[in-house]
């Protein structure tokens, strides 16, 4: 009887240590090991920054080792009329694209088709010899330049270590350089095609040597031109088949269909008074209007493209913490996952933390100025979408809002302090 009351207790064990397969919603925050009470505290806090006008709306959720502990809306999709902001609101994601992106990468890296210290020029020629920026004029967007020391590789690609810049959105420097050669940021593009571009990209300069500083840019869309030349797929379709069918997420797109455009959320931005309007026109400095993710386009932007919603993001995000399983579907491998959310810059600086294939990773040190306990991995949108998941504490996190820029960004921080102590298990 003894040895039978064993066997249950460490089956009943391991029952409770096994990653969730499928996130559920539940009946109360308790049943989650959280405090309804506290969670009360992020209502109120929300409903707060809408009163202040610090943000018109937002979508918060929190999952705890699968369970859905926290999933509400606050606020407004239109001020003017008052029409509340909806929890499956679709909402531009930007660079929330990236992690997507990655995990593809990483799905061809397991399956034999690339190597991570692959060159770039074995795939795309225009990156054979690269050059490295010297001195740049900039009355006229002239430069001269010196040999690049080394080709850069995929890994260089999914640290952002590569020297490649951002456009409209980097430095002055590549901001001018990659305008006159026609290199967006990668939203709104019509008359083009993603390996267009990064062809004109690899005859450009780079902005530093590889792999001697981070330098965040337009690394993952390229990243995502590799994923259709290596797979023979655009990556709209190598998304949809081999990531968003297989987790069931159904509202994710590079362009959102015509039965579902009512639900794109309202984009805002505050005016020089501090207020918030409605955006219109322009976006991220350049040609993107704010209804790209309507507009129809051959050119799938790895780096930024992606539009979703909190819950889509959520079951991709608890995959990744089940060690890249879900639901009963295996996308990745615990060691790609392993390789994905550890330390790939070394000694180079981002601050108190590091960064992975594709994810910041929370350092001892960054975990001693915040709850997020090290090993957390998170990254976010130019749009004012966030995300965490802290594998130790088995917690997915996400906050949501659709601004065009904000002097109040320190609510994101503010949010992730409140999930945390909520925490009562």
């Amino acid at each position: 009887m003894k040895q039978l009351f064993f066997l249950i207790s460490v089956i009943l064990l391991q029952a409770t240590l096994l990653p969730a397969q499928k996130i559920v919603q539940i009946a109360n925050a308790a049943a989650g090991g959280f405090s309804s009470n506290r969670l009360e505290r992020i209502d109120n806090a929300m409903n707060e920054w809408v009163q202040k006008e610090w943000m018109n709306g937002a979508v918060a959720m929190i999952v705890h080792d699968g369970k859905i502990v926290y999933h509400k809306a606050a606020g407004y999709n239109d001020l003017a009329s008052k029409t509340p902001l909806q929890k499956d609101g679709i909402f531009r994601i930007a660079s929330q694209t990236k992690a997507i992106t990655s995990v593809a990468i990483m799905m061809l890296f397991e399956e034999g088709k690339l190597l991570l210290d692959d060159p770039i020029s074995k795939y795309i020629p225009t990156f054979n010899k690269q050059v490295v920026l010297d001195k740049f004029n900039t009355a006229d967007t002239t430069y001269t330049s010196v040999p690049s020391k080394k080709d850069i590789t995929i890994r260089d690609l999914l640290t952002h270590t590569s020297g490649i810049g951002y456009a409209q959105i980097g430095s002055k420097e590549a901001n001018a350089i990659y305008a006159k050669n026609n290199i967006t940021s990668g939203l709104g593009v019509i008359n083009s095609t993603l390996l267009d571009a990064m062809t004109r990209l690899g005859k450009l300069p780079l902005m530093h040597q590889p792999g001697e500083k981070f330098t965040y840019g337009l690394n993952t869309d390229l990243l995502g031109c590799l994923v259709e030349i290596i797979s023979g797929s655009t990556l709209n379709d190598f998304f949809t088949s081999r990531i968003f069918q297989p987790l069931g997420m159904k509202d994710t797109y590079f362009f959102i269909p015509q039965e579902k455009a009512a639900r794109l959320v309202n984009l805002y931005k505050e005016d020089s008074l501090g207020h918030l309007q409605k955006s219109i026109g322009s976006l991220l400095n350049g040609p993107t209007v704010m209804n790209y993710p309507l507009l129809k386009s051959s050119y799938y932007s790895g780096g930024a493209g992606l539009s979703s919603t909190i819950y889509d993001y959520a079951v991709f995000l608890q995959m990744l913490l089940n060690n890249g399983k879900y639901n009963g579907k295996q996308l990745l491998s615990r060691n790609s996952i392993r390789l994905m959310t550890m330390n790939q810059i070394g000694d180079l600086s981002l601050g108190v933390d590091k960064f992975g294939l594709g994810f910041q990773v929370e350092t001892e040190r960054g975990s001693a100025r915040s709850p997020a306990r090290e090993g957390t991995f998170s990254w976010g949108g130019a749009f004012a979408t966030s995300y965490w998941v802290d594998p130790k504490e088995k917690i997915v996190m996400l906050f949501y809002r659709q601004l065009q820029g904000s002097t109040h960004g320190d609510v994101v921080e503010k949010f992730r302090q409140l999930t945390y102590q909520a925490i009562v298990d």
